[in-house]
């Protein structure tokens, strides 16, 4: 096994490493594929580099095949987080100092060690929804060429909102900052300046686009319940990104900014607080997946109530009243049958490496533990648009984690993942880290 690893994560993690087909095979002892079929025990996955070729019954060893032995484990596909902040850390302290001291370079150095802690907790994929766009485009490029370990990255850059709203780096400071050149070039106002932004983050390498268009949470002074863009920005930037082949993620809390934004054709609402049976109807009717983020709720509520200095002004006040009403919604939308990908909203309030909580309060909300699974491996891949990710299927990347106990009885399991593959690459074995 060490010798396959080795070899593995040399093939996958040094550029133009010229290896030859590579073939392997891993003996599954309970076996969930992501697509919410019932698990299957002793199943064979096999590997060439860094597709999956075959999903066998039994435990078969190809002649010339590597054995991983996971006979005694449960193996899924690797999980995909489609609300990341991977760039982003919580710096304790004061954190309108830390906005116009802290750089991007240092962000851009932290960040190397939040995709790998990110990835050696079994995170194969994530959607990035935010951040600065060199930094995020950049890390995604080395990430890809084997500069630095992490993830695969499907990246929004600067997320876009209006004047004070969401989004809006200016919100609280002195007006002076205003004239900054560059410091709010995500701001937009019109659908003419929405048109040009989607153009010009297309143009810089992102994947998606992510808008603001209601209020939010840890932003200063505006309301998470008003609709802050008018329809018309929305549908210009929704329209502007679809002919450019991208799909939209709108953080969403108000009921008017989730149902006007679902009705002008975005493809997920992020957190969705203030949804209700109308707009559980619209969701479903659109085909819009619900990102819940559980996890930032319970974060940014506990920093509230024990450390509310370490907020934002208005921070605290909105993160009490925001983190109940994400449970309720959740429980809901559930009910009622929407579309739900996973999400945490990590940028530091939770650790990078710490995604898998989210799993813990999906099933706490009223989720089976398959389907809460289900949101971080099929239904977030295809919220991706992605036929390479998320599921254990011919074809598909070689992404493959593996557990000890069994998840179905205790979705915690997830939170120590032992074993870790990305592309035919084991990056983790036996719970230690191979990258």
């Amino acid at each position: 096994m060490a010798g396959a690893a080795l070899w593995l994560v040399t093939a996958a993690l040094v550029p133009g490493g010229g290896a030859s087909a590579k073939d392997l095979v891993i003996h599954a002892g309970r076996f969930i594929d992501g697509t919410g079929a019932a698990p299957r025990q002793k199943v064979s996955i096999l590997v060439t580099d860094d597709r999956i070729t075959a999903i066998q019954p039994g435990f078969v060893t190809p002649a010339g095949a590597e054995v991983v032995e996971l006979a005694d484990k449960t193996v899924l596909p690797g999980l995909i987080d489609t609300h990341d902040h991977i760039t982003a850390g919580w710096h304790a302290g004061d954190p309108i100092r830390n906005t116009v001291t802290r750089s991007d370079f240092e962000d851009a150095i932290e960040a190397t060690l939040f995709t790998r802690n990110t990835l050696l907790a079994g995170f194969t994929s994530v959607r990035d929804c935010g951040a600065n766009t060199q930094v995020v485009v950049a890390l995604k490029k080395s990430i890809e060429g084997g500069v630095v370990p992490g993830p695969r990255m499907w990246v929004a850059g600067a997320a876009l909102g209006p004047t004070g709203g969401h989004g809006d780096p200016v919100n609280g400071l002195r007006a002076e900052f205003a004239d900054i050149p560059h410091i709010a070039d995500n701001v937009i106002d019109s659908p003419e300046s929405a048109r040009l932004a989607v153009r010009q983050l297309k143009r810089e390498g992102v994947d998606l686009i992510k808008i603001m268009p209601s209020g939010g949470v840890m932003s200063i002074g505006d309301d998470p319940r008003h609709q802050l863009m008018t329809d018309e920005e929305i549908k210009a930037v929704i329209d502007t990104a679809h002919a450019l082949g991208m799909k939209v993620a709108a953080h969403a809390h108000g009921k008017e900014a989730i149902d006007h934004t679902i009705a002008l054709g975005v493809d997920s609402i992020e957190h969705g607080s203030y949804a209700d049976a109308g707009s559980y109807k619209l969701f479903k009717q659109y085909g819009t997946y619900l990102v819940p983020t559980m996890l930032v709720g319970e974060r940014v509520y506990q920093r509230a109530k024990e450390h509310p200095e370490q907020l934002n002004p208005s921070t605290a006040e909105k993160a009490l009243q925001i983190a109940p009403l994400l449970r309720r919604n959740l429980h809901d939308a559930y009910a009622a049958g929407v579309k739900i990908a996973f999400g945490t909203d990590t940028f530091g309030l939770s650790k990078h490496g710490e995604n898998a909580q989210e799993f813990a309060l999906l099933v706490g909300a009223g989720m089976t533990p398959m389907d809460a699974i289900r949101t971080a491996t099929g239904n977030a891949a295809d919220l991706l648009g992605s036929a390479e990710v998320g599921t254990l299927q011919a074809g598909r990347y070689a992404d493959i984690i593996a557990v000890d106990g069994d998840p179905l009885a205790d979705v915690k399991a997830l939170e120590n993942v032992g074993f870790v593959m990305k592309g035919g690459a084991v990056v983790k074995s036996g719970g230690k880290p191979l990258i």
